[in-house]
């Protein structure tokens, strides 16, 4: 019997892996689609539940699978993990997150060793250099989700400040996906026009305290997963969203650029850890990561996000 491609599994069907799954489905991305989870009976559920939408969606072959079903994926995405709670900070994570890791990475590479990971458990930086160590694949076929909701979320308040649409917004947030991530002010444009170049035509440029409204829509971002777990326990709906874009990417071979987290080697002095950078992607993984020029405070900016990263492997890992 054939084999229906595009093969995308998924590792956890936990609330981010349910997202990404019914977005996935909606958009018609996949035609074979595994689903593997410890809380075998829910995912049953879970799959029931989705397979009934057969009628309005592209056709698609669900399975509430184990680890041999995965075998022969494009992409298997990785979101089983313990959620970030309440006060707690995504580095917080690490060392539950990287335990569980020990025991499915090898399960993964068992079954599918040829397959692009795609992580997105957090804290990503840390697991996605943790996937890359017990995996042992080439660094172009191991991916974190990194910034790319982070940047979606700047973009959206970006354009809502200036009035134009999201889409003509083209910014970066770079760095840890977490507390020392931060903006690209030396490199944001509205359109193919530099933000600070296109503030002073705005009409409201002279009412507007410029630098105060900027300062306050990278702080939002910032802090807009603790705002939304504080008040609902749990971010998917956008990271599921951010997921199927990194998705689509990969098996349409767009050479699509996104701030997804690669292995940073020989930039700014630094070596050998994953973080956001400008990347294109395509079949093939990571076809190549953009080493953006960064005003100097921005240098020092993603050499703490290195630092900060880099602290917690040396302990964990």
């Amino acid at each position: 019997m054939t084999k229906l491609k595009p093969k995308v599994s998924i590792i956890g069907s936990g609330n981010v892996g349910m997202r990404y799954a019914y977005a996935l489905i909606i958009n018609g991305f996949a035609r074979n689609l595994v689903m593997v989870d410890i809380n075998k009976r829910k995912l049953e559920g879970e799959v029931m539940d989705l397979s009934h939408g057969a009628p309005f969606i592209s056709p698609v072959e669900i399975t509430a699978g184990d680890y041999p079903d995965i075998e022969d994926s494009d992409i298997v995405v990785i979101t089983a993990g313990i959620g970030q709670k309440e006060g707690e900070t995504r580095l917080d994570l690490v060392s539950k997150n990287y335990k569980l890791f020990k025991e499915i990475i090898p399960k993964i590479v068992q079954y599918s060793p040829d397959s692009i990971y795609l992580v997105t458990s957090n804290p990503v930086d840390i697991l996605s250099y943790a996937t890359y160590i017990i995996s042992k694949k080439p660094s172009n076929e191991i991916i974190g989700s990194g910034t790319v909701l982070d940047t979606a979320r700047f973009r959206y308040l970006l354009g809502k400040h200036c009035n134009v649409n999201a889409s003509n917004v083209h910014a970066y947030i770079l760095g840890e996906h977490g507390d020392s991530e931060f903006a690209i002010w030396s490199r944001s444009m509205i359109g193919a026009i530099l933000l600070t170049e296109y503030c002073p035509m705005c009409d409201n440029y002279h009412e507007c305290d410029n630098e105060h409204e900027l300062n306050n829509i990278f702080t939002e971002v910032k802090d807009l997963a603790y705002k939304i777990i504080e008040r609902k326990g749990e971010t998917s709906y956008g990271i599921g969203l951010a997921l199927t874009r990194i998705t689509k990417g990969i098996l349409n071979d767009e050479n699509t650029i996104l701030p997804v987290s690669v292995l940073i080697e020989d930039y700014l002095g630094i070596n050998d850890v994953y973080l956001s950078l400008p990347t294109i992607l395509n079949k093939n993984g990571i076809s190549k990561i953009l080493k953006i020029k960064l005003d100097d405070d921005e240098q020092k900016k993603f050499i703490h996000s290195a630092e900060t990263i880099k602290s917690i492997i040396e302990k964990v890992i």
